[in-house]
């Protein structure tokens, strides 16, 4: 996997290991058996009650865990942080085609400059972008070069003719 500059996974195409999907699978069958979607996926326990974790726990864990997958794993940035998690996810949308002020708007920014300043153009997009305005530019429709430039040019015929 490949990070960027703020730490996020910046590649659509990297998915996470078989062994995360098995760990989430059994996370979910422990704590969520029969889950509507309505209790938190992630929760501490507070008087017999399920609560949404503080972001002080969510980011105690996720900087327990992130020194554990560094360990494992040399390419993992050596802070990791939940908003690497939010950056991965609007870099994925965005790759994929999001339009920056749908983005914008999905992630709550108030003006699409805030969404900018991690939603870039990597090299796959120039790649794509350079393509299509080539195309745009190169691929012409068929002229008919037996006809003349007024056929079918209703507007043009009256001028020509001094009717307009």
């Amino acid at each position: 996997m490949k990070f960027d500059k703020f730490g996020a996974c910046n590649n659509p195409n990297d998915t996470i290991s078989d062994d995360t999907v098995k760990h989430f699978s059994r996370y979910q069958k422990l704590y969520h058996p029969r889950s509507d979607g309505s209790q938190p996926m992630f929760y501490t326990v507070r008087r017999g009650v399920k609560t949404y974790m503080s972001d002080d726990n969510v980011l105690r864990f996720i900087k327990k865990y992130g020194e554990v997958a560094k360990a494992e794993n040399p390419d993992i940035p050596e802070r990791v942080h939940p908003h690497m998690l939010r950056r991965s996810r609007s870099m994925h949308l965005y790759q994929a085609g999001m339009p920056l002020a749908i983005l914008s708007e999905w992630l709550g920014h108030e003006s699409p400059e805030t969404t900018l300043i991690y939603a870039y153009a990597d090299t796959e997009m120039k790649r794509k972008a350079i393509e299509q305005a080539e195309t745009n530019i190169f691929v012409r429709p068929a002229v008919n070069t037996n006809a003349g430039i007024w056929e079918g040019n209703k507007d043009l015929i009256q001028r020509l003719c001094g009717l307009s």
